[in-house]
């Protein structure tokens, strides 16, 4: 089940469950549309791979009562994170794998 980090790795911008500018990667590594299109290019600096935008996990549990589904059941993470890669090497692993498609990489 996805994690649904609160902020940007990168920026550190609050990224609610419902916001529809989060971006993950495969990882579930987790930033703003800003930094994830114009800082990183599209290319995840811990996998390498693609960034593709968040779900949507639903307020409530719309199966209810035989299935527990929804925020309600299932919140989103608490745990701010951060990038530990330090700008430079952000900026080398984007500049290297930039202009390969996510599924080439």
């Amino acid at each position: 089940m996805l994690q649904l980090r609160p902020n940007c790795e990168l920026c550190d911008r609050d990224l609610p469950p419902n916001a529809l500018d989060a971006r993950i990667c495969s990882y579930e590594c987790t930033y703003c549309a800003a930094c994830a299109d114009e800082v990183l290019k599209n290319v995840c600096p811990t996998c390498g791979g693609g960034l593709a935008p968040r779900p949507i996990r639903p307020r409530e549990a719309y199966r209810r009562p035989h299935i527990s589904l929804g925020l309600g059941f299932d919140p989103a993470s608490d745990v701010r994170k951060h990038s530990r890669w330090s700008r430079d090497e952000i900026a080398a692993m984007t500049a290297r794998l930039k202009d390969v498609p996510p599924e080439e990489r």
